[in-house]
Formats: structure tokens, sequence, C-alpha cells
């Protein structure tokens, strides 16, 4: 679990959930890369408060990640986006 959650995960909380983005093509292109899209927490893990379900707003469509499909996980965005993540929005 990480070690920085401060402020905890909460329902209804604002968070960026980080996109898959489009497969990887074979000579190495992306169509899509992976993005950060706005997010609201709708469940929380009591047993891993890090994995929580959300809400994701996409330009296209909204997109839910419940915990009973797997969730989302905490990461820490110092080591770069890893799709099917979320992390707090960052401070501007």
């Amino acid at each position: 679990m990480p070690t920085d959650l401060s402020p905890r995960p909460s329902v209804g909380r604002v968070v960026h959930y980080v996109s898959h983005g489009t497969p990887v093509q074979p000579c190495g292109a992306q169509a899509f890369p992976p993005a950060c899209r706005a997010a609201t927490v709708t469940e929380v893990d009591p047993d891993d408060p890090a994995r929580v379900g959300l809400a994701v707003t996409n330009p296209t469509g909204t997109f839910f990640h419940p915990l009973s499909g797997g969730g989302s996980q905490h990461q820490d965005v110092s080591g770069g986006l890893v799709g099917g993540s979320w992390h707090w929005p960052e401070r501007v």
C-alpha cells in the first residue's frame, strides 16, 4: 500500500484516473497514449483504502470501474503514469 494517501480517499472525492490508451502497434506507436481523466470515488475498499471504485469522465462518455470489477489502485505518479491507476490531482 502506498505510504502517502493523505488525504485518505472517500466517496465523492475527485481524483485522476489514468486511462489505458489504445493498444501499442507493432511499430511501437500508440494512437492514444494513457492520459489523466477526471474521476469521482464511488466506493473505497475497507481492507485496502488505496483501492477504490471510480466513475470516470472521458471526452466521449462515462466509464464505471467498480470494486466488484477490480477497482483501481492508488499510484505514486513520480514514477510515471500507469494505465488503470488513480492519483490525487496535481497542484497547480
